[in-house]
């Protein structure tokens, strides 16, 4: 089975810093694209990064681009998403996802990816 775990949320401080991990089991992460959506309460879930394996390169959003930085180990089948300069807006449950294969036209698209983990909350407050 394919499974993908997140964890690392919690509440911080606007300002402040998480690592959201996400943890693969049952494939190899080197043959999918990895990325990170969020959803906030009330809100259509969002593309927030994304980490090509066909091409190497790594998206942003533009709400995040500059703060927060997609990251992976393959020998630890661990994608990380690093957040930096939280602010209030980033509160929401955090998702990770996989696609069997990539366009980089759609990697902002929820429904490319084929597989989901069950998220972590991040919230940021003071």
């Amino acid at each position: 089975q394919l499974h993908l775990v997140e964890s690392g949320g919690g509440l911080v401080q606007p300002g402040g810093s998480l690592r959201l991990s996400c943890a693969a089991s049952g494939f190899t992460l080197n043959y999918y694209a990895i990325a990170w959506f969020r959803q906030a309460p009330g809100k259509e879930r969002e593309a927030v990064s994304c980490f090509s394996t066909s091409d190497g390169m790594t998206y942003y959003a533009d709400s995040v681009k500059g703060r927060f930085a997609i990251s992976r180990d393959n020998d630890k089948h661990t994608v990380y998403l690093q957040m930096n300069s939280l602010k209030p807006e980033d509160t929401a449950v955090y998702y990770c996802a996989a696609a069997l294969t990539w366009s980089s036209s759609a990697w902002s698209s929820a429904p490319w990816y084929d597989y989901w983990g069950q998220g972590t909350q991040v919230t940021v407050s003071s």
